[in-house]
């Protein structure tokens, strides 16, 4: 594999790509812009970024619900499914990226192998035995990545110096996020998890780049509506060179996710304001810590807003008997534990990834 540097940056100035580039970086622009108009950025970070855990993981057929998932932010975590753990477990790594780059200005191979670990719950970092191969459905080896640790170990610094070092290349960012995202699912660095914490690095590296400020762009929802088209081209580029139309792909990706994220937010914007209208306008309790909470827990317990608020465990109930008894919430039983639901904040969420 030659270094991504080495890549002419010419190559990419075809009409094609210019064309999705101009509008992927418009809609990815606009995107940022509208995330600041929720003022608690919570909020979109943990309702958005379960989305992308549920669609990443589902690309590796690790597949949930919604429900599931809500309840698994309340539950302890030896009581969830086997596919609730680790979705769950995507989103933490993507928040342990997300800090990682926010603290550091960077995006480095101990970070990786840190978000790898997180997925995987291991410390197996990089490979280190033979064997790795990539196969079709039909179970015929299609690829196969290097095989020695010290190519691994070299490629993947290479990797590093590309994603961190902004004079290596004249390629857009987005162009970048491309030639990364192939290169690292190329090297496949890890024995497991190495679709998902491609995925991750997307998004990190779009914040790092600073074109965004929060991990919200869920690219995998398109991924996995065109998962044929996405292997394909993976392919194409290591067996024709034909990085135009990766690049033209991903591009796409991040026009359309960034457009339907756009929407989402507006939604939720739109129900927050309605919301706070009237609960001030019927209950003594209001609070925007109160808002916060209701919109950064699609499902809540007496605890949780208990702890949120610091108020004691008789007002917090009070509180969410309220909040049901005017159909701002719906309470559900399981097992012995009462779950808050906010139905309609769910309905958004639930209807951006068709879930029901």
């Amino acid at each position: 594999m030659i270094p991504l540097q080495n890549l002419d940056a010419g190559r990419f100035d075809s009409p094609a790509i210019l064309k999705r580039l101009a509008s992927a970086s418009r809609q990815l622009a606009e995107l940022k812009g509208v995330a600041t108009s929720i003022p608690h950025q919570g909020i979109l970070i943990n309702t958005l970024t379960i989305q992308e855990a549920k669609d990443s993981s589902a690309i590796e057929n690790i597949v949930t619900t919604h429900d599931e998932l809500f309840q698994g932010d309340l539950s302890p975590h030896n009581s969830l499914k086997p596919a609730a753990k680790e979705v769950l477990r995507y989103r933490h790594a993507l928040w342990t990226g997300f800090e990682a780059v926010r603290q550091t200005g960077l995006l480095t191979n101990n970070h990786i192998v840190a978000i790898q670990s997180q997925l995987e719950q291991n410390h197996a970092g990089f490979r280190k035995l033979p064997g790795t191969t990539l196969k079709d459905g039909s179970g015929n080896v299609v690829y196969t990545p290097p095989q020695e640790p010290d190519e691994i170990l070299l490629l993947m610094r290479d990797l590093e110096r590309f994603i961190n070092d902004e004079t290596l290349s004249e390629a857009d960012p987005l162009i970048k996020m491309a030639l990364i995202h192939h290169r690292f699912e190329s090297i496949h660095p890890f024995y497991d998890g190495n679709g998902r914490t491609g995925r991750i690095l997307n998004v990190l590296y779009l914040v790092k780049a600073g074109l965004l400020d929060t991990p919200i762009l869920y690219l995998s929802r398109h991924i996995i509506q065109t998962k044929a088209d996405y292997y394909r081209l993976l392919q194409s580029v290591r067996t024709d060179d034909a990085w135009e139309a990766w690049i033209v792909y991903l591009l796409t990706a991040v026009e359309r996710t960034a457009a339907q994220t756009i929407t989402t937010i507006h939604q939720i914007r739109q129900l927050l304001l309605d919301t706070k209208h009237r609960i001030r306008k019927s209950h003594k309790f209001y609070s925007q810590d109160l808002i916060n909470h209701l919109f950064t827990h699609p499902y809540t317990k007496i605890e949780f807003l208990q702890r949120d608020l610091n108020i004691s465990r008789p007002t917090a109930s009070a509180y969410l008997e309220a909040l049901c008894a005017d159909s701002f919430l719906v309470k559900r039983k399981v097992g012995r534990t009462n779950y808050f639901i906010h139905p309609a904040l769910v309905s958004i969420l639930t209807e951006v990834s068709g879930d029901a």
